[in-house]
């Protein structure tokens, strides 16, 4: 069965939103709510100077002409919004029946945070601590953290292959502190 994951739509330019809409009166209306549960039109606001000095805050789309759709695969829910009015299809979808391929767990967090739907995990690493990777090629290996990069949420560690100390890029969450001090 498919995952749960997150999706981008394409829409006609400027017609974000009036997609987001009729997506989830569609949705509603055609029982869908078990396989399509979040739309999103990322927005962020900025502020305007008018020739007077004075300042007007304005908002403007973080991704023209995209909308992001958290989802279910399956041939129904996929057929409901790659035809729903002023969608014109998945993006990574070649079309000819090729599924649309999900937003990566990390680049989709960045987007989340900055619409402020989530909460900027906090994380307590320190550069020459040992870590327990958990996920990856390098699962279940003990790590130390060389450098940290917060604003990404990437640790660089230094992984022992073939006898040397590689450098390598992890995401935050594919590591874990150790429980005690000694391996």
């Amino acid at each position: 069965m498919n995952e749960r994951a997150w999706y981008v739509v394409q829409s006609y330019s400027g017609m974000e939103n009036a997609a987001k809409r009729n997506l989830l009166n569609r949705v509603e209306s055609m029982g869908m709510t078990d396989c399509v549960f979040n739309v999103l039109v990322p927005e962020e606001e900025y502020i305007e100077e008018k020739k007077d000095g004075s300042k007007v805050v304005k908002t403007r789309k973080s991704y023209p002409s995209y909308v992001f759709v958290e989802m279910i695969v399956t041939e129904k829910s996929w057929f409901i919004v790659r035809n729903t009015p002023k969608v014109t299809g998945f993006l990574g979808s070649s079309g000819k029946g090729a599924k649309p391929v999900p937003v990566p767990p990390d680049e989709i967090n960045q987007i989340l945070r900055s619409a402020g739907l989530m909460e900027k995990p906090s994380f307590d690493f320190k550069v020459g601590e040992k870590v327990l990777i958990i996920s990856g090629p390098f699962k279940d290996k003990t790590v130390e953290i060389s450098s940290i990069v917060e604003e990404k949420e990437t640790l660089t560690v230094l992984i022992e292959v073939f006898g040397r100390y590689t450098p390598t890029e992890v995401s935050f969450h594919e590591v874990q502190k150790l429980a005690t001090a000694s391996e």
